[in-house]
């Protein structure tokens, strides 16, 4: 018989298992006032609350960013040297931290060498196995990477050692580059036409490139003072021998006004400067440039692949590495299985690893050799989760940022099984989200709120999920919503027709989209959704494309300066008080001279951590004193920009200060769900889904009929969804064609039409699989979207 123990005498926990909590006391940091929160470890806490209500500044501003920054304290001063030097964060208490990895949705690096493969090391397991089983053999692994360019060279070399003598010394590496398109892939054409008006002159003008003004000093000016060129002759008018030097000259040193500068060919300084950037990181104007003078072809030498003919001769069982690097890494994977070689088992082992990941989290649809800079941000989220999920590491802080964008609601189940994952390993997982399908899965929910910008950066509620649903907050109100499917639809006015789409994975695709009316494109993660309406409206459409690329700024942008708004509201200060406009700018003649309109004065403290500080002279509000003195309806222009949107619109519509081209964009910033954000708060604090809505709100004043936007309901709150349809009811009202790219249910469910590609992702999609109106598609019930939307309307998750 077994003895029965007394509770009352099992011996006391170790003090080592006490310590089940990170707490955080006092957290100001962005719009938080004095948070408080205690986190359980080694659970799954979703954070959650309207968007701007202080979730990624609590998540990321504060617990990540101290573990981050007491790592980097770790290591020696010499290393923090060549570190991004990061402040603390502005809380009173952080205590029971552990090491943080943040997972977040950044665009993947958009360098135009950067693929799939060579983001998560996969090339280069790749590589080492071509580089030991491909026949005929072509040399180490670097042979085999687009990357490293072939070298040879030869010549004489001293060597001293029991005296000096000349020896002959020859170098060679074999690199896997194409020497065509240099790894790029692809090849350029330039027009002419595009880069110069060859009826003038260069004194007259005569460039049309972007930047290049007729006084800038590196360019234009080079060309013109150079020696080599008649600056005073129209450029039709050259001998051959000018327009060789004029077009296609090799780097050469010139004098211009005493000055030694270096004079090349227009023709490779137009592919230095603008086509060895990546297209998508360009400034709209430079990319609507390039886009009429520069044609993109694949490279006819290596046929797109990027590798040299002898990188693409080494095969394994007749498959090279680029034609490996271009399937489908579902297949890749498949065939990965299929190499039997004891050997290389290790490697072999590590390479399925990494490929069954892809399959696993919903990215086996992606190839290899897919540009990182073509991924969404959902999808680089996901290709970060990669080199995680085998990791052997456990008690860390996962820090998650909406896992579930951009995810079908098919995929979003396999998406919380990763991170329970995570979470049974025994790590903390902190994940930001609005997504109730991940809601419902946390050990512990914390919601801020109750609004957002000023009027949130609290906490409503802790507690569990069941404890949520009853809790009253705006979170708990809004956690069962079901948007109805739509009774009525609106009859098109017209049809954009696309005719054998097959960009991508899509199949000779013909479709009608409707024009006049709200359609969603809808599908499976890879099933052609962005291919079809990006990569195959017809040029000459009037389509204003609204996507969730960064907004390109430094701390000194914000939402007044991006959408035009400051330039009414200074030239209303000038004529109030009879001086310039440019006083009014706090990066112009108006800033303040002690931090130069930043309002903060950094102070460098070498390896340690970077100061700032609140500027004293102008106390952080950007102006000179003087300027602060000029006033409009009794404010001056540093209490316009600390205005939020909501403010503002009420004071520029009327009395004194009414701005009549202000309150216009303002009032398109309160329809897009923006009335919390500060005028004045920097680009660079703004979310995915907020940049996405402050473009919106900045074409809604174009004059294209058609709006294609991309999942317009990233990082938006349950609560704010109805806002966003009503929004874009009124743009259809108002005569616009809406085309939205989405997978959230309440947006399908309030659609007039729907296209519904798949049946799945990669060469499993591609294909048109419904189109109708929502109710048809619940009905039809054929296909995964139409299952998981009659699942939704019958009040179902």
């Amino acid at each position: 018989m077994t003895e029965r123990t007394d509770p009352r005498s099992a011996p006391a926990p170790h003090v080592a298992d006490s310590h089940g909590l990170i707490r955080v006391h006092g957290a100001r940091v962005n719009n938080l006032r004095d948070v408080s929160v205690e986190l359980p470890k080694r659970r799954l806490t979703v954070f959650t609350g309207v968007s701007g209500s202080g979730k990624s500044s609590l998540v990321f501003g504060t617990v990540a960013a101290e573990s981050q920054r007491m790592i980097n304290e770790t290591y020696s001063a010499f290393v923090q040297g060549f570190m991004p030097s990061l402040a603390r964060p502005e809380v009173d208490v952080l205590d029971g931290l552990t090491t943080a990895i943040v997972v977040d949705q950044e665009r993947m690096g958009a360098d135009p060498r950067s693929t799939v493969g060579t983001a998560t090391d996969a090339n280069a397991l790749l590589r080492i196995l071509f580089s030991r089983l491909g026949t005929p053999y072509v040399g180490p692994p670097g042979a085999f990477a687009f990357n490293v360019p072939s070298v040879r060279a030869s010549g004489a070399i001293t060597v001293e050692r029991g005296g000096s003598r000349t020896v002959k010394q020859t170098f060679s590496r074999t690199g896997g580059m194409c020497p065509r398109c240099e790894g790029r892939g692809t090849v350029s054409d330039i027009d002419l036409t595009q880069l110069y008006d060859d009826t003038k002159s260069l004194a007259e003008g005569a460039f049309t490139i972007p930047g290049w003004k007729s006084d800038s000093w590196w360019t234009v000016r080079t060309y013109a003072e150079s020696g080599l060129l008649d600056p005073d002759k129209p450029i039709r008018d050259y001998s051959a021998r000018e327009m060789r030097d004029f077009l296609h000259k090799e780097p050469t040193k010139v004098k211009v006004e005493g000055v030694n500068l270096t004079f090349e060919g227009l023709i490779p300084k137009i592919r230095k400067s603008f086509l060895s950037k990546d297209r998508e990181a360009m400034q709209p104007h430079v990319r609507a440039f390039v886009d009429r003078a520069v044609t993109f072809t694949d490279c006819p030498e290596c046929g797109g692949t990027r590798l040299s003919e002898a990188a693409r001769s080494s095969k394994i069982q007749g498959v090279s590495i680029a034609d490996a690097c271009a399937m489908q890494i579902s297949d890749l994977a498949a065939w990965v299985r299929g190499v039997a070689e004891p050997r290389l088992a290790p490697l072999l082992g590590t390479l399925r690893d990494t490929l069954d990941s892809f399959v696993e989290i919903g990215l086996g649809y992606l190839s290899l050799d897919r540009p990182s800079g073509t991924l969404s941000g959902g999808e680089a989220q996901r290709v970060k989760m990669i080199r995680h999920l085998g990791s052997s590491l456990t008690d860390v802080t996962y820090v998650f940022d909406e896992p579930t964008t951009g995810l079908h609601p098919h995929d979003i189940q396999r998406m919380n099984d990763l991170l329970l994952r995570l979470r049974d390993k025994g790590n903390t997982v902190l994940v930001v989200e609005h997504e109730p399908e991940t809601i419902a899965i946390a050990d512990h929910v914390v919601d801020l709120g109750p609004g957002a910008g000023s009027a949130g950066g609290t906490v409503t509620f802790e507690g569990t999920v069941a404890e949520l649903r009853s809790s009253g907050t705006v979170t708990g109100r809004h956690l069962d919503d079901r948007a109805p499917l739509k009774g009525t639809v609106r009859k098109p006015t017209g049809a954009l027709e696309i005719r054998g789409a097959s960009a991508h994975n899509l199949r000779d695709v013909d479709v009608d989209v409707p024009l006049g009316v709200l359609t969603v494109v809808t599908g499976v993660a890879g099933s052609g959704k962005s291919s079809l309406i990006h990569g195959s409206v017809p040029r000459g459409a009037e389509v204003v494309s609204v996507d969730q690329t960064p907004i390109r700024g430094s701390r000194r942008s914000n939402p007044a300066t991006y959408t035009g708004l400051l330039e009414p509201v200074r030239k209303a200060f000038a004529k109030a008080n009879g001086v310039k406009p440019a006083l009014f700018s706090a990066n112009s003649e108006g800033a303040c001279p002690e931090c130069n309109g930043a309002g903060v004065v950094y102070t460098d403290l070498g390896m340690m951590a970077g100061m700032s500080t609140t500027c004293e002279e102008c106390e952080g509000r950007r102006f000179q004193a003087a300027v602060l003195e000029h006033r409009l309806g009794g404010r001056d222009i540093s209490e316009v920009l600390a205005m939020s949107v909501a403010e503002a619109e009420e004071f520029l519509g009327a009395g004194e200060a009414r701005v009549p081209a202000a309150h216009r964009v303002l009032r398109r910033l309160t329809d897009v769900g923006l009335g919390y954000l500060t005028l004045g708060q920097p680009l660079t604090t703004l979310s995915g889904g907020e940049r996405q809505r402050l473009k919106l709100a900045t074409h809604m004043g174009d004059k294209g009929g058609v709006y294609v936007l991309d999942e317009p309901t990233t990082g938006l709150h349950l609560a704010d969804v109805e806002q966003l349809l009503g929004l874009l009811d009124r743009l259809v009202d108002a005569g616009k064609s809406v085309i939205v790219i989405e997978h959230h249910q309440a947006v399908m469910a309030h659609a007039d039409w729907i296209i519904d590609l798949g049946p799945g992702g990669g060469h499993d999609g591609g294909r048109v699989v419904f189109e109708g109106t929502p109710a048809a598609l619940v009905a039809d019930g054929s296909t995964l979207t139409g299952r998981h939307l009659a699942a939704y309307a019958a009040g179902g998750a």
